[in-house]
């Protein structure tokens, strides 16, 4: 199994460690130069931790802690919308694959970590899921070639990119607010080095709601491959290490069924793909 890293809350404080059988190895005490775990990725610093967890106890046991994002602190997040053949056609506008990927921002306050709830606001109900896999930049660049973007990236994880889709629709030309929410998403449970490019080549992501399958694909069906999408943002604007590319999710999601099913308190949504983990959510009111 590969090394996993997290970025926990234990006791008031945010540290980061290496995520084992039973809890978490707190690393971040050995490691003072590296306040975050971006720290870690900007100096390369992943297999150094795995090297400093072998052979050691857990120092925080299962139920002890909660799990925060993993890269608490990245200057960006950007996310690849309508990724998948039949996420296009779902919109029904009869439009052919688009020559460009539609790109938007998010805000590290709209995500919450593994096992919290989705936060669902008050001004509007329509809460849904996204399932998707993350790539966390680990070599910062501009004007990457397709050819090198996987050399870019340090590691993976999960995300449900929880959107409010009323508010998508606010606006003619962006879907920025509908994307915002304080913790409506989740990024988590962890980081999984990426070292192999099966991890994503062949990776298959499925997500489920109260244990029902509601979206099941394969990344390689993405009409913007992760190559692309990491030549693309990185012609406009330079990469830096703990950047995270949220790389676009299948069909299935609530909206797109008749009538909608948007997620209510009392929900679970659980995210997996295998070599990376489980992401899960519960869903709570503000």
């Amino acid at each position: 199994m590969r090394p996993r890293f997290a970025t926990i809350e234990s006791g008031g404080q945010q540290i980061y460690g290496a995520v084992v059988e039973g809890g978490v190895i707190a690393l971040s005490p050995e490691f003072p130069q590296w306040r975050t775990l971006r720290d870690v990725i900007a100096a390369g610093g992943l297999e150094a931790l795995a090297k400093a967890a072998e052979g050691r106890e857990v120092t925080h046991p299962d139920g002890s802690f909660a799990y925060a994002i993993p890269v608490p602190d990245p200057e960006k997040i950007l996310c690849v919308g309508v990724n998948f053949p039949d996420r296009n056609a779902e919109y029904k506008d009869g439009s052919a694959q688009p020559r460009f990927m539609s790109l938007f921002p998010r805000f590290a306050r709209s995500f919450t970590g593994h096992g919290q709830p989705l936060i669902r606001p008050p001004e509007n109900q329509t809460l849904d899921y996204e399932g998707e896999v993350v790539v966390v930049i680990g070599k910062g660049g501009r004007r990457i070639r397709p050819e090198d973007a996987y050399d870019h990236i340090a590691a993976l994880t999960l995300c449900n990119e929880g959107t409010i889709r009323d508010w998508v629709r606010h606006a003619k030309f962006n879907v920025t607010q509908g994307k915002n929410w304080d913790r409506s998403g989740a990024i988590g449970p962890w980081l999984v080095p990426f070292d192999d490019p099966a991890q994503l080549d062949d990776a298959r992501i499925v997500t489920r709601v109260n244990g029902e399958v509601r979206q099941d694909d394969v990344l390689a069906r993405m009409m913007f491959p992760i190559r692309e999408e990491i030549a693309y943002i990185s012609t406009f604007t330079t990469l830096v290490p703990g950047d995270m590319i949220v790389t676009g999710t299948p069909t299935g999601a609530g909206a797109r069924f008749d009538p909608p099913r948007y997620l209510v308190p009392g929900d679970r949504v659980e995210i997996e793909v295998a070599g990376i983990g489980t992401l899960e959510n519960g869903v709570a009111d503000e």
